[in-house]
């Protein structure tokens, strides 16, 4: 055991010495040479650390949040619609102070990026450099949905960092945090990459986060995470944590989606988001199974909004999306983040699967367009014995001008689970068209017969078509 951990202590040196620069191995030996000396240089981070530390600052910020007084009446809706009691009554502002990390993206204009939840609620910011000169800041802009702000000071001789690529990290390669956890300014952590494109920790942002184990704590959040090479790769943003403190899961936003959404906040102050108007849900393997699919890959449309950016452009529910602007889409939250970091009128070109056919489209990203309307038929009932049961509490009926008409949905149900509504008209399942309820039962047998435990439902809703999972 002994040697194994020799083995291992000369394996960790051997890596980091061909990581760190030509340069500080250079110093190194030139000291050695100096004492008279010959020995191995010792691997450091301590070259690297020194060149980047002034580009990383602290942050700290006085403000107030409105919160609901103590008086439990005012959180009684009753009592509030019944006395006509006004939403903001009872609220009280309570002062807060908090501290944070940033770094300087550009010394000409001292523009600093940072995480928006530092600078949330901020009525007055000050920024500290690593030379312990304070300037106060204001906020150029900030998006909540991927956590970035950019603030700036006027300041003179800053120091700013240089950006990675964040898209060549993989799991495994070596970065270091820099920040001030807990107030204490210019604090470094070392790690390394543990896993990419974490997400699901903000339902509502736009995720794919960069997971390491260098030590991430409180007031961290705005700092920098680094390469042996000193480029920005990340900004930290978050732990996960059952005590507040550090246990080896960090995350960082990777700095191309930073870098995306600063342009936009300092050019814009906000970021005008596009949309193309779609629905999507991941390729699971029973999806990829029920519709034929060699792999389970890229993002499955399966509902597009009328008159949005993705129905001019000529996409259908049903298309696979497998990639953005030549690059390959994973997975449906790559898709989505994507997406969200394109701007309103800029053109992106989509590969996508088609009835198995590789075809391409170029859309222009749009605001979504408004909803359509729902469409009613006259239809004749199904036979029995025609309803899986991801049917129960639907009424179904051949409609006349073909396809099975779901006539109506019971609340709480299946089928309402599945996301059916009344007045939906099924038209194919599991890529196989559906005329009635006949074909119908004969497409989900079908899967049943295969093993499938999925039903990949074409409807048609209004004047659109959307694309139902049933299981």
């Amino acid at each position: 055991m002994r040697r194994i951990a020799l083995l291992l202590g000369m394996w960790v040196a051997a890596a980091l010495t061909a990581a760190l620069p030509s340069r500080a191995l250079a110093q190194a030996a030139d000291a050695q040479a100096a004492n008279g000396r010959t020995v191995a240089p010792m691997p450091s981070l301590a070259p690297m650390i020194k060149r980047v530390s002034p580009a990383v600052v602290s942050i700290g910020i006085r403000g107030a949040v409105r919160e609901q007084g103590r008086n439990p009446l005012f959180d009684d809706p009753f009592f509030r619609r019944f006395f006509n009691v006004p939403p903001d009554a009872g609220a009280r502002e309570r002062p807060f102070q908090s501290a944070g990390s940033g770094v300087i993206i550009d010394a000409k204009q001292g523009h600093i990026i940072t995480n928006a939840h530092v600078v949330e609620n901020a009525r007055e910011i000050t920024v500290t450099l690593s030379d312990q000169r304070q300037f106060p800041a204001k906020v150029i802009g900030s998006d909540p949905r991927t956590d970035i702000a950019v603030i700036q000071i006027k300041a003179q001789s800053l120091s700013q960092i240089d950006l990675g690529d964040s898209d060549q990290l993989e799991p495994g390669d070596y970065v270091a945090a820099i920040g001030n956890p807990f107030g204490l300014q210019q604090s470094v952590s070392y790690g390394i990459v543990s896993a990419l494109g974490r997400s699901g920790m903000n339902p509502d942002g736009f995720e794919s986060l960069i997971q390491t184990d260098a030590s991430i704590n409180p007031g961290n959040s705005g700092g920098a995470l680094v390469n042996l090479r000193g480029e920005l790769v990340g900004i930290n943003n978050m732990i996960l944590s059952g005590s507040g403190g550090n246990i080896g899961i960090g995350f960082a936003i990777p700095v191309n989606m930073a870098r995306s959404i600063t342009d936009q906040l300092i050019k814009f102050g906000s970021v005008k988001r596009g949309q193309l108007g779609v629905t999507i849900a991941p390729v699971t393997p029973d999806v990829a199974e029920a519709l034929a699919l060699k792999n389970t890959g890229g993002a499955l449309i399966t509902q597009v909004t009328k008159d949005s950016a993705a129905a001019r452009a000529g996409l259908r529910a049903g298309d696979i999306v497998t990639a953005l602007n030549g690059r390959n889409v994973k997975s449906a939250a790559e898709f989505r983040n994507a997406i969200g970091l394109l701007r309103v009128g800029e053109k992106v070109e989509i590969a996508l699967l088609r009835d198995g056919q590789a075809r391409k489209f170029t859309a222009e990203v749009a605001d979504p367009a408004a909803q359509a309307n729902g469409e009613t038929s006259d239809a004749r009932d199904l036979p029995e014995g025609t309803q899986h049961r991801a049917f129960e509490g639907a009424q179904l009926e051949d409609a006349p001008s073909g396809g099975v008409l779901v006539r109506t949905v019971a609340p709480g149900s299946p089928a309402a689970a599945a996301g059916l509504r009344a007045n939906d008209v099924i038209v194919a399942a599991n890529g196989v068209r559906v005329s009635n309820g006949a074909d119908l039962s004969s497409a989900w047998r079908a899967s049943a017969n295969r093993g499938g435990s999925t039903i990949v439902l074409q409807i048609r809703r209004g004047g659109e078509t959307a694309i139902i999972l049933l299981r």
